[in-house]
């Protein structure tokens, strides 16, 4: 579960309300979240790195929430404090528009054939008369990392990149082109480099490094120019530092090129979702143009509402409660699901936000949680086991005790890992080391299995 930290007292500021942390605790494991850690910025470095390195570091009350891997509309300040708002009946959810703009035409960026090579796909969408400050720009700039590490797979499926629309030009031009004829100051520095020269220079990187594989054996990499020639990034490695964003910046320009479309409109409607509350007009995003080589032209972002039916006596036999279908209606509303009673059937609205709702399962689990499952009547079993230990496990756990009155210390591993773990972090390339590689891995934790076993995987 991705873990996210927040200032204490700027959520509690956002929220309206100061709770002790046991109360903040109890209403994290009502919304089905759960309150990992109390701690400080001072306190984490000082358990990293030592005492000496956290002599200047802040000491304001940090939260670790858990998050749900599947609620990105949860990892940021903005859209936990609005989930649990409208969980505490204290907001209506939001509707989000998508906007023309004012005057003249959309941005439009426009996608060539070369790209096929590498990342085929982009979105785009202009966050207009946004105002940040600082609490707002970090967590601007948190929510994009922490959706990278996420649904982004490390940036494997999409980059994302956001720029001051102020300092550039478009129609933006989406190509790719050998390394040596990229030439751009990026992010952070003071002189232009190649892509050859980039892709040498983060090698050592701590956090760039991560994603060179991505492109480095590609014959051409990914770039975004404006109409000017300006380059706006080199996807998915680094942004150019002409169109920075910082806390002046009133128009953004977000971009996202991606292996996998759909995760990049999920990924571009959880970032405008999330930051247009800070727009002149609040929860409006400019819409934005993309052309594809074929010449077909596709408006972004979607920001689509969809409706799925489902009766109140599913839910309530799922999850063994005896509720009415306007109660369960707002229950559902109260988790951001807008519902409302059809008879014997309920209608529920799907929001942009809520891309982890597939089917009526989901449905059914965000009604639970808003009952509460302490709430839920507890039953008696209806047929009765007498549970009894297998003789194999009895005599495993037997041998386990002998063994350790012996001197033999147990080792239990994981059967999977990372491939950084038996690489990178060996200085090794993956090509030569000896390993079972799982085609669709759920986590980047359990890519692969070290040595020639060969192993079978739903």
């Amino acid at each position: 579960m991705p873990t996210v930290g927040i200032k204490r007292d700027f959520l509690f500021k956002a929220l309206g309300k100061t709770y002790t942390d046991e109360e903040f605790e109890e209403l994290c494991f009502e919304f089905g979240l759960e309150l990992d850690e109390v701690t400080s910025e001072k306190e984490i470095i000082s358990r990293e790195q030592g005492d000496s390195k956290a002599a200047d570091a802040s000491d304001v009350i940090l939260y670790k929430i858990d998050v749900p891997a599947n609620r990105y509309d949860l990892l940021c300040l903005e859209g936990l404090v609005r989930g649990l708002q409208v969980f505490k009946n204290k907001l209506e959810a939001p509707r989000y528009r998508r906007l023309s703009p004012d005057s003249g035409e959309p941005q439009r960026l426009i996608i060539t054939k070369e790209t096929a090579a590498v990342r085929p796909h982009a979105v785009a969408a202009v966050l207009r008369n946004i105002t940040f400050t600082q609490e707002r720009y970090d967590s601007f700039i948190e929510l994009q990392e922490k959706l990278h590490q996420n649904i982004c797979r490390k940036r494997s499926l999409v980059a994302i990149g956001t720029h001051d629309l102020d300092t550039i030009c478009g129609p933006f031009t989406y190509t790719a082109k050998a390394p040596g004829d990229i030439s751009f100051r990026p992010l952070n520095q003071t002189k232009e480099f190649t892509a050859t020269q980039l892709m040498s220079l983060y090698k050592t990187d701590s956090h760039l490094r991560h994603y060179l594989p991505i492109i480095e054996d590609k014959p051409v990499y990914p770039v975004i120019y404006d109409s000017n020639g300006v380059v706006l990034s080199m996807p998915p490695i680094i942004n150019g530092d002409h169109s920075r964003i910082s806390l002046q910046t009133k128009n953004i320009f977000i971009e996202c090129t991606a292996t996998d479309l759909t995760k990049a409109k999920i990924v571009l409607d959880i970032i405008v979702t999330m930051f247009s509350e800070y727009c002149a007009k609040p929860f409006t995003v400019e819409q934005a143009e993309v052309v594809y080589p074929d010449g077909q032209i596709f408006t972004y972002p979607e920001l689509t509402y969809r409706k799925e039916k489902l009766s109140g006596e599913f839910i309530n036999r799922k999850v063994g409660i005896s509720e009415s279908a306007e109660q369960i209606c707002q229950l559902l509303t109260r988790m951001c699901l807008l519902s409302h009673p059809l008879g014997e059937e309920i209608e529920v609205e799907i929001p942009p936000t809520r891309p982890d709702i597939i089917h009526a399962c989901d449905i059914m689990e965000d009604a639970a949680i808003a009952y509460g499952f302490n709430n839920v009547p507890r039953t008696t079993p209806r047929t009765y086991t007498v549970a009894n230990q297998f003789p194999l496990n009895k005599l495993t756990e037997l041998l386990r005790h002998d063994m350790a009155a012996a001197g033999f210390t147990e080792a239990l591993n994981f059967a999977l890992c990372s491939q950084e773990d038996i690489a990178e972090k060996l200085g090794k390339k993956i090509s030569d080391v000896k390993a079972v590689h799982i085609s669709n891995p759920k986590t980047a934790d359990f890519q692969v299995r070290p040595g020639n076993t060969a192993i079978r995987c739903a």
